[in-house]
């Protein structure tokens, strides 16, 4: 992982191209309101009926978006993946060229690349939707039905690429933990204590090691799969259409997963905003739809490995000088809060096996 200076000298050439894009001459609509999200890998600009969304010039080991040229071709990979769940929100790739002035789709030359998507109103994101108490069964049924066709129809091949699943017991999920646990070392006794980190490290090596058959039938019965990858409720429109956006690009070894992974992230999601009963029903759902009526042997392992990543998310936020110190407080907050969780996860799987 790059240090925090490291990371800083890169993401300084971006900084004229984001003050450009909080001015309206800058788009090509004028746009009469903009308004700046960040996660610790994008910039998102909210900018009238359009947004419109940058990669940081960051690498954090399982991601690398430090050229212009990397960039650009994750962003066209962001438009193509995204088309199979939100193909209406995901619209083009535009350049942002400089000559005497920054602009999109302008004249001179290209210094940075955008996706361009439809902007949907952010009251309508699932997790704020849910802080109302307006996610109703029914919503829950239609996402369910949703990720349960989308499953079945996506790629399982399990020769694709570099993943020879058949070599060795899943290697992607122990190279995925392993990953992890290097990653969040850094953060031992800022978001997480090292007795949770160890508790968490020794259970998930234990279960692998002695569950190999489940990992090698789940391979087997075809229900290992490029999947979206990053289901959970901040990435789901609820609208008169259900759009889930925001699909792992960056890293096809953590989108190439058993689908447990994918529904289990926003069951965990569910639980994690204390919505324990929907998140049941979402599972009961999926089962009935999907008939993946063993997927529940490894829900809790799949649930642990989200919530632990969900916390290391939240962890890196804490080197992100882009990020204000109220930010990084909620941030440390939540990333705490997820390991709770992951070491909860820990105990359910580790007594029913």
């Amino acid at each position: 992982m790059l240090t925090s200076r490291k990371k800083r000298s890169k993401l300084s050439g971006q900084y004229e191209i984001i003050e450009a894009l909080k001015n309206p001459n800058t788009y090509e609509t004028k746009p009469k309101k903009i308004d700046l999200i960040q996660t610790h890998i994008s910039f998102i600009f909210l900018a009238d009926r359009f947004a419109y969304k940058i990669k940081k010039a960051v690498e954090f080991g399982f991601l690398d978006f430090t050229t212009l040229e990397k960039r650009r071709k994750f962003c066209e990979k962001e438009l193509e993946i995204n088309k199979k769940l939100a193909k209406d929100m995901y619209l083009e790739v535009v350049p942002i060229n400089k000559l005497d002035e920054i602009k999109i789709k302008g004249k001179g030359k290209t210094v940075e690349y955008a996706v361009k998507m439809k902007n949907i109103s952010q009251k309508k994101l699932m997790n704020k939707l849910l802080e109302k108490n307006k996610i109703t069964k029914e919503i829950i049924d239609q996402i369910s039905r949703i990720i349960s066709d989308f499953h079945s129809r996506i790629e399982y091949n399990s020769n694709v690429g570099d993943f020879n699943y058949q070599v060795k017991l899943d290697p992607i999920v122990e190279i995925n933990w392993k990953e992890n646990f290097e990653q969040t070392k850094t953060f031992i006794d800022k978001t997480i204590s090292s007795e949770k980190f160890s508790l968490i490290r020794k259970s998930i090596e234990n279960f692998i090691k002695n569950n190999e058959d489940l990992f090698r039938n789940r391979m087997k019965n075809r229900k290992v799969r490029f999947c979206h990858g990053d289901i959970h409720s901040g990435n789901i429109f609820i609208t008169k259409k259900i759009y889930i956006f925001d699909a792992i690009e960056f890293n096809d070894r953590i989108r190439y997963s058993d689908v447990i992974s994918d529904i289990g992230f926003l069951a965990m999601d569910l639980e994690f905003r204390n919505k324990p009963k929907l998140a049941q029903y979402l599972i009961e759902k999926y089962i009935e739809y999907s008939k993946d009526v063993k997927l529940k042997k490894l829900l809790p392992f799949y649930k642990c490995y989200r919530a632990y990543v969900r916390g290391k998310v939240a962890s890196l936020k804490l080197n992100d000088k882009n990020i204000d110190k109220k930010e990084i407080i909620k941030a440390r907050k939540e990333a705490q809060s997820y390991f709770d969780l992951a070491v909860k996860y820990t105990l359910d799987f580790s007594k029913n096996f």
